[in-house]
């Protein structure tokens, strides 16, 4: 028996999700994984990349054996039922990670189509225990794990950070536009004793409200943000509203993990986070950060923070830091699954 994955192109690694799925693959291949695909590749161009990851796909059949356990990144598009039948058809069993679900925020499939095309796998990874519930509410019969939170790789480490004094900045990373956070846009009006650092495309600072609390500093790369993050928390919140994480991305942070809360404890920093969110629960139990229920209330929690609480909390997000760092989350649950699996 042997232990598989399958990797392919990957054409742009400032995506989260890309860069999500080639940290698994190389955490994968340092732990003795095989790769039955074809290299890892990062053409940029579509028809490069599609023939290239193609090309990978159909090597499936050709290169499993009897036994072998193979996991699959989800979603794989077109190509997740194919590869798993064939899969099964060599006599090998699959494991997912699941990185998104269609279902959600792109409504590329519906609900009963999604729950169907992952029931092709024999054990599925979820993000964390309200996902696992919501894929099992709505049918699947799949044996679940949870992945807790996503490892982040990078040989780039966070600056020492002088000891935080009020006034606190709070560090927001990822799309800034209207459409996607007018949050944004409407928090100025209940600032009075911090300061936003902004990190990221799009930006508008003309439209936003109290926009002298904003410093907006354009798109760094994450390996240099990590280096030089300014901030004293990261903030996790997305949508249309400052007292709820609203609209399909904001819903969404009932039940998946945002790439950007590991990227803010590998530059140090504790996170802020709606306290609907499905990650808060991680939060709480790991004592790194604060769990809110409106933007509105920030201003005067941050003022009630006292220094050794703020201590407290950045010496749980440097333990942390290091086990996102080696790769911790994933190998555990991979470990989980082909324990199952051997049951």
């Amino acid at each position: 028996m042997r232990n598989c994955y399958l990797s392919r192109n990957y054409k742009d690694l400032n995506s989260a999700g890309n860069k999500a799925k080639t940290d698994i693959e190389q955490i994968m291949a340092e732990t003795g994984y095989v790769n039955i695909g074809l290299r890892q590749t990062r053409y940029p161009g579509t028809v490069l990349a599609f023939l290239a990851t193609l090309a990978g796909i159909l090597k499936v059949p050709f290169s499993l054996r009897k036994g072998d356990r193979l996991v699959l990144q989800y979603p794989l598009k077109k190509y997740f039922t194919w590869v798993c039948r064939m899969a099964h058809l060599r006599g090998a069993k699959v494991i997912v990670v699941i990185h998104d679900l269609g279902s959600f925020r792109r409504k590329k499939l519906t609900t009963a189509q999604e729950i169907r095309r992952l029931s092709h796998a024999d054990y599925l990874i979820a993000h964390n225990e309200r996902m696992k519930h919501w894929l099992t509410d709505h049918g699947c019969r799949l044996p679940i794990g949870t992945l807790e939170i996503f490892d982040y790789l990078s040989q780039t480490k966070a600056a020492p950070h002088a000891d935080a004094r009020k006034p606190y900045e709070v560090l927001y990373a990822g799309a800034l536009n209207p459409r996607k956070n007018t949050f944004l846009y409407e928090v100025g009006a209940y600032i009075h004793s911090y300061r936003f650092n902004l990190y990221g495309n799009g930006f508008e600072l003309g439209k936003a409200k109290g926009k002298e609390y904003f410093d907006y500093r354009g798109f760094v790369r994450s390996d240099e943000l990590i280096a030089t993050a300014r901030g004293d928390f990261g903030l996790v919140w997305d949508g249309f509203s400052i007292d709820a994480c609203t609209g399909d991305f904001g819903e969404y942070l009932k039940y998946n993990n945002p790439h950007k809360t590991s990227l803010y404890i590998r530059c140090g920093l504790p996170v802020i986070i709606w306290d609907q969110a499905a990650l808060a629960d991680f939060v709480r139990r790991n004592g790194i950060g604060l769990c809110i229920a409106s933007l509105a209330d920030l201003d005067r929690i941050l003022n009630e923070l006292t220094p050794e609480q703020y201590a407290g909390m950045k010496e749980h997000v440097k333990a942390l830091s290091e086990r996102l760092g080696a790769g911790y989350y994933i190998r555990k649950a991979l470990a989980a699954a082909n324990a199952h699996l051997n049951a």
